[in-house]
């Protein structure tokens, strides 16, 4: 439009003409001088040129240039570089303003608008300052330190962790200067990639829990044998091997010993050189070994021995506050002494720990008579009549083990075996299983089927629950009562007539059990469900231990392990069924049990079958992981599976790729036979 066809308020001056005009001319002109600013200093850089590289955190780290880029779509960031000392997951493209270099000197800066250098004080000033994590540092540690305007290099002394201190709680000494230039300094003037930002949501991390940076570059190892829908997968057992082989010249152990009442474990590990960066690996593996040994067996202590600063952070992990205080508020209970708090001892020699112990178990394996049975799972009630070996009866209710009232329970299990009873003309035994820990009177010491229960109420209530049954129901008979996965390895002991098998039921979770060579068990209560399979500092959280800890069995070797892939797999699943979402997040299980159905009809889909396949692949995947990891401490010949997951071609399919991963990666165990059950196995 010409001027004249606009109101006299809506006419633009010819000044303010010409200074827009000016405006455009010289903002077009600064977006080609960066353009080919970018492209003619990255000319300037070479592969293997030494610089400094801004991480995401902000600050600069030295690195190595191992890509220079002159295509379109990079020019935005035209450098790859790769952090030194750290590992290739690191390698980043960079755009130049985040590279330091000689040979990249600085452009001039652009003038700013008045209005915009107002509306960044604005916003600097109703931003919240930021709040910094320091907890990934330790004495000893080299960093860069600001003094008069330069960064130096300094090593540091203390980190402080009283609120006096919040703002400056590094101590620092500049290399080749006295103490009297030492300094307490906060992370505005310190450079290091073990100082990061705490997100606004974070609460305090515990003790422990932190995978430092070495602990990441020696555990974190991507498996041959890719799970198709988690390609974050990290096994555990892959980075204990990877440790064990940089640590095989270390000239350091850590020795512990976990005490129970009828046994002790053992261990010995080599670890790097106490206050050493790698020296933070070995106390984060040791932890999680710890973890492992103590689900496997119990343990009423943990007593360490070795080098003090690896001994002062475990401590300090297992106690109340740290990455294992679910394990440490356990252990009363699973041990049956809830009133005894669990304990952290370091001794000054080897000698001084226990020796290992352990106290096998006999446990009849004969069906004759009149037999009732029970097995207490986390989503159903099984109940069996049994006469001279024969199954006369077998069914499974669902039931609520949320529920707080532990006469519920009762009155469930009381009304399924009535049914069951029923159908024999007299009762001669009862055995029954269920999960966690039963004592050898038939005790419920630690049950979580019982997850809502009061303390005390438990204590009254439940601990003696199965010789009540057992009692108001028959009388003066024969009972026994062990955990859920011994029963799996005793049946299949049963049924192939041999020994050293690992019993694995995958069903609402993992439930896992051991016999020896003579078909007896270890006296181990083996909770494998709590132990943790993936080193992914992303896996998932469970809810039994209550976000504690991440890539545990439950999510893993159970329905959840498929549940969670549902969506990933190509189901068509309600919305509340695709994980997270929080009723997938829960306890309950029926939201778990009824996908896993619509899984399994998918899997009967022809159309559908070649992307769900992938959720039993990767089960599969994990399994066979598992159970090179399960080998180091069970001598496992022969694999009995149970459970839903197991079912249907999906199944054949989920085993037939754990095998693949023995052969792959453990051809030392390649030779496990796999055995599945038929309906009248599982029943008996």
């Amino acid at each position: 439009l010409k001027p004249t066809s606009l109101s006299s308020s809506q006419r633009r001056s010819a000044k303010e003409r010409r200074q827009l005009r000016s405006d455009a001319t010289y903002l077009f002109e600064q977006s080609q001088l960066r353009v080919l600013y970018c492209y003619t200093m990255a000319e300037n850089l070479s592969i293997g040129m030494k610089l400094h590289a801004q991480y995401t955190d902000g600050e600069f780290y030295p690195a190595e240039v191992v890509a220079v880029s002159k295509a379109a779509k990079r020019k935005s960031a035209p450098v790859k570089v790769h952090f030194a000392g750290y590992g290739d997951d690191s390698d980043a493209w960079l755009p130049l303003g985040k590279l330091k270099s000689k040979v990249l000197p600085k452009p001039k800066a652009e003038k700013a608008q008045p209005k915009a250098k107002a509306k960044a004080k604005a916003k600097a000033k109703a931003e919240k300052p930021k709040e910094y994590d320091y907890s990934a540092l330790e004495k000893g540690m080299h960093l860069q330190a600001e003094s008069e305007g330069k960064y130096w290099s300094a090593e540091v002394l203390a980190v402080a962790k009283a609120k006096a201190k919040k703002s400056t709680p590094v101590k620092v000494r500049f290399i080749g200067y006295d103490k009297q230039y030492d300094e307490w300094l906060g992370a505005d003037r310190l450079r290091s990639k073990h100082i990061v930002v705490k997100k606004e949501e974070e609460e305090e991390v515990p003790v422990g829990s932190i995978m430092s940076p070495a602990a990441k570059k020696l555990l974190l190892v991507k498996p041959k044998i890719k799970a198709p829908l988690d390609p974050g997968f990290s096994p555990f057992i892959l980075g204990k091997k990877k440790y064990l082989e940089a640590a095989k010249d270390c000239e350091d152990f850590l020795e512990w010993a976990l005490p129970r009442a009828d046994g002790c474990a053992r261990y010995k590990l080599p670890v790097f050189k106490d206050g050493s960066r790698d020296a933070r690996a070995s106390s984060y593996l040791a932890g999680v070994l710890i973890q492992e040994m103590m689900w496997q067996r119990s343990a009423s202590k943990l007593m360490l021995c070795g080098p003090p600063r690896i001994c002062k952070a475990i401590k300090a992990a297992f106690s109340v506050g740290g990455a294992y205080e679910f394990e440490v508020k356990s252990m009363p209970n699973v041990c049956g002494t809830p009133e005894t708090p669990f304990e952290v001892e370091i001794v000054e020699s080897a000698s001084a720990l226990p020796e290992e112990k352990d106290t096998p178990q006999v446990c009849g394996k004969e069906a004759n008579g009149c037999r009732l049975a029970f097995d207490l799972g986390k989503s159903d009630i099984k109940t069996v009549a049994v006469k001279d070996g024969e199954v006369l009866y077998s069914k499974e209710t669902e039931w609520d083990v949320t529920n707080p009232d532990p006469q519920y329970h009762y009155d469930a299990i009381m009304a399924a075996l009535k049914i069951a009873k029923d159908k024999l003309p007299k009762v001669d035994a009862i055995g029954g299983s269920a999960t966690g820990t039963i004592s050898g009177d038939n005790e419920a010491t630690w049950c979580d089927i019982f997850p809502n229960v009061p303390p005390d109420v438990y204590k009254a209530k439940v601990v003696d629950i199965f010789k009540r049954m057992a009692n108001d129901l028959a009388g003066e008979v024969p009972l026994k009562v062990i955990n859920d996965g011994e029963v799996t390895a005793l049946a299949a002991v049963q049924k192939i007539g041999h020994g050293n098998v690992m019993g694995i039921s995958m069903g609402s979770s993992e439930g896992g059990g051991y016999a020896n060579k003579d078909g007896n068990l270890l006296g181990w209560i083996n909770e494998l469900c709590y132990i943790r399979l993936d080193l992914n500092p992303k896996a998932p959280t469970d809810p039994w231990t209550k976000g504690s800890h991440r890539g545990v069995s439950h999510m893993y070797l159970g329905q959840r392990g498929a549940t969670k892939l549902a969506a990933k797999g190509g189901v068509d699943v309600p919305a509340e069924y695709k994980y997270p979402h929080p009723d997938m997040c829960t306890i309950k299980h029926e939201g778990h049990a009824q996908c896993l159905k619509l899984i399994q009809k998918a899997m009967e889909d022809a159309e559908k079958e070649p992307k769900v396949r992938q959720i039993y692949e990767t089960v599969g995947v994990y399994l066979g992981y598992a159970l090179g990891q399960y080998c180091e401490f069970y001598n496992i010949e022969h694999v009995m599976i149970l459970g839903r997951v197991s079912k249907g071609k999906g199944g054949d399919l989920m085993l037939d790729t754990a095998k693949k991963v023995l052969e792959e990666e453990f051809p030392e165990h390649k030779g496990i036979t796999f055995h599945t059950a038929d309906d009248h196995f599982k029943a008996v």
